[in-house]
């Protein structure tokens, strides 16, 4: 995407904004439920102005500091705080208006239902002038590749990728003096990721403000970085000082550590896969992200069964001419840019959303494969998978979401990967074998590295933890097809490299993987099948071998 026509001069009040100082000493955090601290005695001092990349491997604690600066964190609820952190002298919690924190997940960021309205919120609540808003609205909508979208564009119909832009767009509107960013570039397609730190550093510099970068690409930010930060086990620094002299002198030290250093992939086979029995077709399939109302369903539930064309509902057409087949032990990864309609394919694939034209259909194999003991009362769901009820879903397909935070439901780690095989004995009308089911879970949890997790509530976890136990729950109820959507998100080298082998024998057992991803080293391990889908304006959706 040519975006130099986003590059666009500062608008008049972009006067220079004094940096904030952060000051970090002896701080400690302990999130109810842990074993361990999260972070322990940390201490460290951010000047005015400075540009700061924060590194650690997955569950070091990062997010939680970030958090912390921020001013999001308070001890109640049973969580303990030890020591302080200030800006410039005042509380984190107290300097309102100080800084601005852009978080993993891009839906906590959005407060309003217009992407204009949501911009401006920000600097509304500061006070800003109205006459200025606006002209900071348009110029932070341009910088991170929004300018396209009239202001009043739902925000409700942006892909992922294009949150994450909007939540970027709602803290530069603010001109903090600190900008604090956890993974900003993590669900954005290659040449997205550029842009958006190119915006990112452009603003820095006419602002003057204090940034801090929480990012796995670290060969992204390296280079416009002034320092480098690491966080080891239990939160401490290990390393601090120029990108330079940390990547130089601490680099086996960092791969030891599953830091993502510049020019290192973790080796992994690639994936041979024999391709099996056709579970799932696609033909010519349009995508939206809007549901269908009771009416509209019905219309086509009538047409399926008087044979006659499929109903065709009214709705905002995400991608169209989609074409796939969805194979026993293959891998397919779902490409293209930001807005291209992955995600949305991907739940319409998994049955929770309707295409507005085409058919997504389950082959014989699929449903045969899946039947419960022929001694229950059973019913063999419809090969048009919009028919099927929550248990048919259930039972034969695991999804896990972009935001790994929407499918989370209970209290504890361990309860969240024992849901779903409770929840399908249930619908099944079957006891649960408690000794089976305690067996797959441990396996799952000591493979995923959340055995010493299990009693922390899922909504504390980092985000490399909160994917993984997104991934382990699907994986609880041993599907038959298994789609993910961003699995690599928030993983360190370690744990990235341990999902890639669980997903390869996954492939080698017979499962089917469809990947929706912008991970070109995951792509290349596992290998398969690539659907690359283009947004409507130009949309054609073509398999590669």
């Amino acid at each position: 995407m040519d975006t130099t026509s986003s590059i666009t001069p500062p608008p008049a009040d972009s006067q220079p904004v004094r940096g904030v100082r952060i000051s970090v000493r002896e701080f400690g955090w302990h999130y109810a439920g842990r074993e361990k601290p999260t972070l322990e005695s940390v201490n460290l001092t951010i000047e005015p102005g400075q540009k700061v990349l924060l590194l650690g491997s997955s569950g070091a604690g990062k997010s939680t500091l970030l958090h912390a600066m921020g001013g999001l964190l308070h001890d109640d609820d049973g969580q303990s705080q030890q020591g302080t952190i200030t800006i410039d002298g005042i509380p984190a919690e107290d300097a309102h208006g100080a800084v601005g924190l852009m978080q993993q997940d891009p839906e906590s960021s959005i407060v309003l239902s217009r992407i204009g309205d949501d911009v401006a919120f920000g600097p509304e609540n500061l006070g800003v002038p109205h006459e200025q808003i606006w002209e900071r609205v348009k110029r932070a909508l341009a910088d991170v590749g929004l300018e396209k979208f009239d202001l009043s564009h739902p925000t409700s119909a942006l892909s992922g990728g294009q949150k994450q832009r909007l939540g970027l767009a709602g803290i530069l509107a603010m001109h903090p003096g600190g900008i604090f960013l956890d993974e900003p570039t993590a669900n954005l397609d290659p040449a997205g990721v550029e842009d958006v730190r190119d915006a990112v550093i452009r603003a820095q510099k006419h602002t003057g403000a204090t940034l801090v970068v929480i990012e796995h690409r670290v060969g992204v930010w390296a280079e416009h970085m002034d320092r480098i930060i690491v966080l080891g086990a239990g939160g401490r620094v290990t390393h601090d000082g120029s990108p330079t002299e940390v990547l130089a002198e601490a680099r086996e030290e960092l791969i030891s550590a599953g830091v993502w250093v510049p020019d290192y992939t973790p080796e992994v086979l690639p994936s041979t896969q024999q391709a099996g029995a056709e579970l799932i077709c696609a033909r010519n399939v349009a995508v939206t992200r809007h549901y269908p109302s009771a009416r509209e369903r019905r219309k086509r539930r009538k047409a399926l069964k008087n044979c006659s064309e499929p109903y065709v509902f009214d709705a905002p057409i995400v991608s169209s001419g989609i074409n796939a087949s969805i194979r026993a032990g293959e891998h397919t990864s779902v490409l293209g840019c930001n807005g291209a309609g992955k995600s949305t394919f991907a739940l319409t694939l998994a049955g929770l959303l309707y295409p507005v034209s085409g058919e997504i259909v389950a082959t014989s194999a699929f449903l045969e494969e899946a039947a419960p003991s022929p001694s229950r009362q059973y019913k063999e769901p419809s090969p048009d998978m919009t028919q099927w009820r929550s248990r048919d879903i259930a039972s034969r397909i695991g999804l896990v979401f972009q935001e790994p935070e929407q499918q989370f439901l209970t209290a504890t780690v361990r309860e969240e990967l024992e849901f779903g095989p409770r929840q399908l004995a249930r619908l099944r009308q079957e006891p649960v074998d408690e000794q089976a089911l305690k067996h797959r879970i441990d396996a799952l949890s000591e493979r995923l590295r959340l055995r010493h997790l299990e009693g922390a509530n899922p909504f504390t976890l980092s985000g490399g933890e909160k994917r993984r136990l997104s991934v382990a729950t699907a994986l609880a109820t041993a599907p038959q097809v298994l789609i993910l959507d961003e699995p690599t998100f928030g993983q360190d080298a370690h744990t990235w490299k341990e999902l890639v082998l669980l997903i390869q024998e996954l492939l080698e057992q017979g499962t089917a993987v469809v990947s929706v991803t912008h991970d070109d080293d995951f792509v290349r391990a596992l290998g398969g099948i690539q659907l690359r889908l283009i947004a409507e304006s130009d949309y054609h959706g073509e398999e590669e071998r």
